[in-house]
């Protein structure tokens, strides 16, 4: 019994030791990625292999840009569609997950998130899509990271560089040029407002952009103007 609980409580130790290590890989990117850009991420991976075993030659589009060249109008229609409180809360936003809470209760399934861009940031560079507790905490985790060492401004660049806009779609200037022919700089009010609709569900809605969609994304043309981004 002694040589059992020895082995267990080395297993543990391996354990644990593993997963401080874990974190501090990911720290160290958060860390590295205050200035430097991320050449690539989990979700871009993933997208990419899943491409391939279409077409081994496969390859995604995507060409990071500073922020001043992204168009006022995408981040005032990214932060009125998925964090109306990014400037204001440092990573969760608690009345949003509430609100979420009572939408699903009502609705008897999971239909709202109350995902932050600080949140859904730390999955699309670190995670996968797949949903479980165990997920959630580790995104919980990398949120913190993110909101304790980058300003709010280099999250939202970050986030409008790598997030997914269809299928192989990445980031404002490939969505840009990928839908209306034009740098990220150059999006107007409405392309803006169309764009940051999408963000659920990239690939369904570039192939079905409903009149559903289509007014939502007329509620937020008309009212992103009172967005605060940094």
């Amino acid at each position: 019994m002694k040589a059992i609980g020895r082995w267990i409580g080395r297993a543990l130790l391996v354990l644990i030791a593993t997963v401080v290590l874990y974190e501090c890989w990911i720290f160290a990117h958060v860390i590295w990625w205050t200035h430097a850009n991320p050449e690539t991420t989990r979700f871009m991976e993933l997208q990419q292999t899943a491409l391939r075993e279409r077409d081994p030659k496969a390859q995604i589009r995507h060409q990071w840009v500073p922020y001043a060249r992204i168009s006022r109008h995408l981040k005032q229609a990214v932060v009125a569609a998925e964090d109306d409180r990014f400037v204001d809360h440092e990573g969760f936003d608690w009345e949003g997950i509430q609100i979420a809470l009572e939408k699903n209760q009502r609705r008897g399934r999971n239909a709202a998130g109350g995902s932050t861009i600080s949140q859904q940031l730390a999955k699309n560079l670190f995670l996968t899509p797949t949903r479980s507790y165990l997920r959630k905490a580790q995104e919980a985790l990398i949120t913190l990271m993110i909101e304790l060492t980058w300003s709010k401004q280099r999250i939202l660049e970050v986030y409008l560089n790598v997030v997914e806009w269809g299928a192989g779609v990445f980031g404002a200037e490939a969505a840009a040029r990928h839908y209306y022919g034009v740098p990220a700089a150059a999006l107007d009010p409405a392309q803006a407002a169309r764009l940051a609709v999408m963000l659920p569900n990239p690939r369904k809605y570039e192939k079905h952009f409903g009149p559903w969609l289509a007014a939502h994304a007329e509620r937020i043309r008309a009212r992103m103007h009172r967005s605060v981004v940094p």
